[in-house]
């Protein structure tokens, strides 16, 4: 796994609030591994904690970050939106407390043309709060 500086806005969309992820733990061609702190600021945010729903968007953008990686090694750019959906999810708590340190790996597990199914996992230490598949249209790239 490539550990490097990267500059995470050059890979995904989200920016200032909506951007969750902090640093990039890793990233290769097979998986990308995030790490973000929940913060007040954050969506879902209510009585110093955040929802655990929140973990869909630290899934989608940690996707988002591994397919933007595998383009700009490909001199095709960073990615731009998708539509995200959940194909399954098992979440083993209801909310996660602010402050709390996250770390987020995702797999690509198939694509074709402009359609991915991406494995994601959500923890804080050894902990596992999230494990989800979930599914990414880009409709630039639909036939």
């Amino acid at each position: 796994m490539e550990r490097t500086s990267i500059d995470i806005e050059a890979l995904i969309p989200h920016r200032e609030s909506m951007r969750l992820i902090t640093g990039v733990i890793g990233v290769d061609e097979e998986k990308a591994v995030t790490s973000a702190t929940t913060r007040e600021t954050w969506p879902l945010f209510e009585g110093g904690s955040v929802d655990v729903l929140v973990t869909v968007e630290l899934v989608a953008q940690t996707a988002a970050l591994l397919e933007g990686w595998k383009r700009l090694q490909s001199d095709r750019g960073g990615v731009t939106g998708w539509l995200v959906g959940i194909k399954n999810a098992e979440f083993r708590r209801m909310r996660i407390p602010v402050n709390e340190a996250l770390v987020t790996e995702v797999r690509r597990s198939y694509a074709l043309e402009g359609y991915a199914v991406f494995t994601g996992t959500v923890g804080i230490g050894p902990e596992l709060v999230v494990t989800m598949q979930i599914q990414a249209f880009r409709p630039d790239e639909a036939p």
